[in-house]
């Protein structure tokens, strides 16, 4: 299963805790949840990549902090690197604030504060627009941030504009690991250095089925798929966990 086919399985993702200070830089929002000490910072790049660190994006953080397990908040940013290297391995020109918040924010519905009756992504987008609207972030920016949320985990995410499309990217790079020819096993690993994946793939199958459990008419998936497997000999779709198992990373 590649990151094309990420939304076809997918229900949620998930991140670990932030190591004691790497390099130090401008995000300068202390790291007071998640499991992490009070004078850890964000680096202000990993990769080559830049964290966001305008005022909106310090406050989603704070936010992906407090609401996020430590490994779900660490996913979270993992997500943003793996998307804005994916985007750059194609050319793509984005707008980097816009993908960081819907990118830190993509899984606040996995979340005991945010998780709901809804799809996990739509209790999070939901969560991500009222965030957004209270630091008077216009409509029209907001409503990105929010489509990226909650089309991440299907498949017409790859159609949408690149602010859309690269969380969805990101997201599959990190639940099912990155395609070489976009990120090398070496970036790939500075990713994980920074935010390690705190037993990841246990972490968020456990997380998913606990929001399963507690919100079940939540778990949607497409209707053709139902009807495939009760009225088409041999169907047999791909299930995520066995991608998630197969993902090369050792958690």
């Amino acid at each position: 299963m590649n990151r094309r086919e990420f939304g076809s399985g997918l229900g949620v993702i998930v991140i670990g805790r932030l190591l004691p200070a790497a390099p130090t830089g401008s995000l300068d929002e202390r790291l007071t949840g998640a499991g992490v000490a009070p004078g850890d910072r964000l680096p202000t790049e990993i990769a080559g990549v830049r964290l966001v660190d305008s005022d909106v994006a310090k406050r989603g953080t704070a936010l992906a902090r407090e609401a996020c397990p430590p490994y779900l908040f660490n996913h979270s940013l993992r997500t943003y690197l793996f998307g804005a290297l994916v985007g750059r391995s194609e050319a793509r020109r984005y707008d980097e604030e816009l993908l960081f918040l819907a990118c830190i924010l993509h899984d606040l519905g996995l979340t005991e504060r945010f998780m709901g009756p809804m799809p996990f992504e739509i209790q999070g987008a939901e969560a991500a627009a009222r965030f957004l609207k209270d630091q008077g972030v216009s409509t029209e920016r907001a409503a990105v941030v929010w489509d990226g949320i909650a089309m991440h985990p299907l498949p017409i995410a790859d159609h949408k504009q690149p602010e859309i499309a690269l969380v969805s990217a990101g997201a599959g790079a990190d639940v099912l690991g990155p395609d070489p020819s976009q990120v090398t096993a070496a970036v790939r690993n500075q990713i994980v250095e920074a935010f390690p994946r705190l037993g990841f793939k246990k972490a968020f199958v456990k997380g998913c089925a606990d929001v399963v459990r507690r919100y079940p008419r939540g778990a949607t998936r497409s209707f053709m798929r139902d009807i495939g497997e009760r009225h088409v000999p041999g169907f047999q779709p791909p299930n995520i966990c066995d991608a998630i198992d197969r993902a090369p990373f050792t958690e």
